[in-house]
């Protein structure tokens, strides 16, 4: 069984990355690919994926976490991994956490690819196996940012009319650089626009 895979990125696409290791290019599928760099080292969680239609896919994490609450996701009913992949490369993983505990459902909702239907039902089906899992202390809420920050500042990008892609990933530059603090709207817009603005130059 595949579990972590470590090498140098050689390329970075628009929704995977290939690694190469041991002489060979493994594509890998991955939240937020825009976020990897070209010739980095990395190490990847890994998940193996075989589709009657399709063949094999490989889905690659940056963490444990990361790839267990896309295990839980893709548990759900009618929940492929590409839309697991989708919600994850929206969300952080503490934002996604924080959303199914308080039944957000207006805010799972609100992303792209995901309907109000989806919403509810992917609520339903991990808000007790999450909770579950804090209470034993699988898994932490960090403090720092709550959701409805985030989802303010993402507000106010798009009304300057950028991207989703493009919000998604200052979302999670921003959510790893502020780990575990917390920091008013204002320096979280000015760092956002300082972000957006490097990556166009």
């Amino acid at each position: 069984m595949l579990d972590t895979l470590s090498g140098t990125i050689t390329a970075v696409k628009e929704k995977h990355i290939t690694v190469s290791a041991g002489g060979i290019g493994f594509a890998v599928a991955v939240p937020s690919a825009g976020n990897f760099l070209t010739n980095a080292t990395v190490q990847l969680y890994m998940y193996f994926h075989w589709n009657a239609d399709h063949g094999p896919s490989l889905y690659g994490f940056a963490s444990e976490l990361e790839r267990r609450l896309f295990l839980l996701i893709i548990d759900c009913p009618k929940i492929g991994p590409a839309l697991a992949l989708n919600i994850l490369t929206q969300l952080t993983t503490q934002q996604f956490i924080e959303i199914i505990t308080t039944g957000n459902q207006a805010g799972l909702s609100a992303l792209q690819g995901i309907g109000t239907k989806k919403a509810e039902q992917i609520i339903v089906d991990l808000k007790h196996k999450i909770q579950k899992m804090l209470n034993n202390g699988e898994l932490v809420i960090e403090a720092g940012q709550g959701f409805a920050q985030w989802q303010q500042l993402s507000e106010v990008l798009s009304s300057l009319n950028y991207t989703k892609p493009e919000i998604s990933s200052v979302t999670h530059y921003l959510a790893e650089k502020y780990a575990g603090h917390n920091y008013p709207l204002d320096q979280l817009i000015r760092s956002a626009l300082a972000f957006l603005s490097q990556k166009q130059g």
